[in-house]
């Protein structure tokens, strides 16, 4: 098989070949042809990736609130790839990566617990928002049943996966500020309305 000259970062365990997914996007061979490469085991990250990968979780780990954990055996890369995107738009940190990286970057921290739960093909669903994470994995499940949620913590609390379902009905902190503009705006124009009102009143009298 053809290889590309992607840069290699991030690995995901799909059946029993490792698939490689560059930056948010697939590998493209000479040909132009948008394809997945399949690499083997000896091709895994060296130390100084490894350690630059761990830094990396960390300190996203460090400003979220919420954390999910999603089994995702048998997804295609292209679904990977919707996923990946679906959580860009929303904010939320997005990536596949070896389980025993992620339970490096979560050791002493709130989330630690956590770590007890990092088994299996997973994709780590990272936001500063307390419901997008939980709420873009959620979604995403709804459609796709390959990608099932398993677990998650939200400010160092563990959260069982009925209750990261829970927390992505909640409405995230931008929908309650466009509710909440809403209504002030649906406030202000009735009040405005009303003071028209008053004051067509007072001109009726007077005349």
């Amino acid at each position: 098989m053809q290889q590309c000259d992607c840069p290699r970062r991030w690995c995901v365990r799909e059946q029993e070949s490792i698939v490689l997914l560059t930056q948010g996007r697939s590998c493209n061979d000479k040909s132009g042809v948008s394809r997945s490469l399949i690499i083997g085991e000896d091709m895994s990250l060296n130390l100084q990736e490894k350690q630059a990968v761990v830094a990396e979780v960390a300190a996203q780990v460090a400003i979220s609130q919420t954390i999910v954990l999603a089994e995702y055996r048998g997804i295609g890369v292209a679904d990977i790839t919707v996923l990946r995107a679906n959580a860009r738009k929303s904010g939320v940190y997005f990536h596949v990566l070896k389980n025993s990286l992620a339970r490096r970057a979560v050791a002493g921290t709130p989330f630690a617990a956590l770590a007890e739960q990092m088994a299996g093909p997973l994709v780590y669903s990272m936001s500063e928002d307390a419901v997008a994470a939980a709420k873009v994995v959620a979604d995403f499940a709804k459609t796709n049943s390959k990608l099932v949620i398993k677990a998650g913590a939200m400010n160092g609390e563990l959260l069982s996966a009925e209750q990261v379902a829970v927390l992505a009905a909640t409405p995230s902190r931008d929908e309650l500020i466009a509710t909440l503009m809403a209504t002030m705006n649906a406030t202000t124009a009735k009040f405005v309305r009303t003071l028209a009102a008053v004051s067509a009143s007072k001109e009726a009298v007077a005349a």
